[in-house]
């Protein structure tokens, strides 16, 4: 694996990266040597978080975790990617067979005890989309009562999606063309 780490508002320690290479390298029995991991450290007043992204072909496994203490930040990051990888090996073996994955082949043969954890859609919804402004789409959002809404953009005619973020702000995310 080859490992791309940067800080912000921290300066990158030799500790700092060997704690990052060590937790993470330990995934390394999963991917292709060539697999790329991109970490950012960065500290926010008490606020240690990491955030640790692996691009595949088709994919990207991410992580982002905060806690009072950066080594606990990335243990915690080593973990979820861990689990995702086992939650969403079916989807990454199809991927394998089509020549598109930077996973193992061996990882595949591992059994693990998530594999029960299959993803199930148990509702599906069907509603008319009208279109409408990123603004207006966030006030019927608030009326539903809802955390994001779909919706077709009055000035581009294409599907978008608000949604709410932290600090009482909104997103909105737009197909890239």
């Amino acid at each position: 694996m080859k490992f791309i780490i940067s800080g912000k508002n921290i300066d990158v320690t030799a500790g700092l990266k060997t704690a990052v290479e060590d937790k993470i390298g330990k995934l390394e029995k999963y991917f292709t040597p060539e697999t790329e991991v991109h970490a950012t450290l960065s500290v926010e007043k008490e606020r240690q978080k990491i955030e640790i992204t692996i691009p595949m072909k088709g994919n990207i496994i991410r992580s982002e975790q905060v806690s009072s203490d950066m080594y606990a930040s990335i243990d915690l990051a080593a973990e979820v990617i861990e689990r995702q990888l086992k939650k969403y090996r079916n989807k990454f073996r199809a991927e394998q067979q089509a020549g598109a994955a930077s996973i193992r082949a061996d990882f595949f043969e591992q059994t693990f005890e998530e594999d029960e954890d299959e993803i199930k859609i148990v509702r599906t919804k069907k509603f008319d989309i009208k279109p409408m402004y990123a603004e207006d789409a966030c006030i019927q959002m608030e009326l539903l009562g809802h955390d994001f809404f779909v919706f077709c953009n009055a000035e581009t005619d294409e599907v978008n999606v608000v949604y709410k973020r932290k600090g009482n702000t909104y997103g909105l995310i737009e197909p890239e063309n």
